[in-house]
This record gives structure tokens, sequence and C-alpha cells, in this order.
């Protein structure tokens, strides 16, 4: 999708926050499109906003529980374990 497409350049461009805004005006007119969510996933995930990341790919595997959303918060997931597990041992 040719919007999309844009959307990823601004966030390979770190160009964050706009492609945030971008995407929460496509949500709002596109509640249903899982892609949307999963690429807000990513976005909040560059700005190191886990939470955010985690709720949005949630959102998208709830609407299709094939999407790669599934992959990237179990990604994320295990990235906090490891850094919690991390913080024992000092």
């Amino acid at each position: 999708m040719e919007e999309f497409d844009a959307i990823k350049g601004l966030i390979n461009e770190g160009e964050i926050e706009r492609a945030i805004q971008a995407l929460d005006l496509f949500i709002e007119k596109n509640p249903s499109c899982d892609e949307a969510f999963y690429l807000r996933g990513n976005a909040y995930r560059k700005q190191g906003n886990w939470q955010m990341a985690i709720n949005n790919y949630l959102s998208a595997i709830e609407i299709n529980p094939q999407s790669p959303a599934l992959q990237a918060k179990k990604m994320i997931i295990d990235i906090l374990n490891f850094y919690n597990k991390d913080m024992y041992n000092q």
C-alpha cells in the first residue's frame, strides 16, 4: 500500500513522531487494518516505548492472528525478560 510505504520511509528516516501521527489518522479511518497497528508498534519500538509497542502488536494480533506482530511481540517480551533477569545478576 502506497501510504504504508511513505510511513515506513518516515520510520526508517527516524521521523518517528510523524509516522505515529500518520498512523493515528490512518487507524482512525481504518480501525480493522492489522498492518497499521503493526507499523505503529514498530514505530513505538524504535522510540523505546515498549508498552505502546506491545499494545499495538496485541491489537494487530487480535485483528489478524497470523500478523507479523506475533513475532515482534515475542521479540520484545524476550528482550524485556533478558534485561529484567540481568538486573538480578548485578
